[in-house]
């Protein structure tokens, strides 16, 4: 999707302080070794051609989501927005609720939550659960439930605590559940170029000067295997 323009990148809400959109599955938070098109970028143009602005453009990355995975995405427009985000990211008050298609159907009632302790191989680029007395090992917590059930897959929504890489991934794979199209930890059960069924579904902050809370959505498009589900 390098070809991308910032034209095809939905806005789902834009003030003097915040831009938050809806990030296309494929593309990159911000620049990584592909030179693909990124979000930061592209978000960039968008700003410059808007408002005329000559020079560098102002635009914060205060979180980020992987390159395969879609939805809801905030940017800073100023930084202090961004320190007033990252600080609300750091004290757990910015809320990241995700959908994602599970292989199989966990064994929950209500709510789950899942802990595990998480360290990344960067030369290898996967994170593994390990012990929580190993070295480097992050916790990584999350809630889930689940919604629907469909063919052998299930619907989860999920509310996610930490944000450590791979996170939701992992645990899933952890777990007996791997994520639907994750080609780095469900290799087994997916086949090769299905794309992996996360979405940022939701996000809810405190406005950075407003003081208001805030929530934003975004739906998954109507593709297999969403549209089993109907969400």
């Amino acid at each position: 999707m390098s070809h991308i323009h910032y034209s095809d990148i939905e806005i789902i809400y834009e003030d003097n302080h915040l831009l938050v959109v809806e990030k296309p599955v494929n593309i990159p938070s911000q620049q990584d070794r592909s030179g693909d098109k990124d979000m930061l970028t592209l978000l960039k143009e968008y700003i410059k051609v808007k408002y005329d602005k000559p020079g560098n453009v102002y635009l914060g990355l205060v979180h980020r989501l992987d390159r395969p995975v879609g939805g809801v995405m905030v940017f800073a427009k100023t930084s202090k927005a961004a320190s007033r985000l990252s600080e609300q990211i750091r004290t757990r008050q910015f809320d990241k609720k995700y959908l994602a298609v599970i292989h199989g159907v966990p064994p929950v009632k209500s709510k789950k939550n899942l802990v595990h302790y998480l360290i990344k191989d960067r030369r290898r680029n996967m994170v593994r659960a390990v012990d929580s007395s190993v070295e480097g090992a992050q916790k990584a917590i999350l809630d889930y439930k689940l919604i629907g059930r469909s063919s052998g897959l299930s619907l989860v929504e999920i509310d996610l605590h930490t944000g450590r890489p791979h996170q939701i991934r992992v645990q899933f794979a952890e777990i007996g559940h791997p994520l639907f199209g994750d080609q780095k930890y469900g290799r087994q059960l997916n086949q090769p170029g299905q794309q992996i069924a996360l979405w940022s579904r939701e996000i809810g902050l405190i406005h950075p000067t407003l003081k208001e809370t805030m929530t934003f959505s975004s739906s998954p498009q109507q593709i297999y295997p969403w549209n089993i589900f109907g969400c």
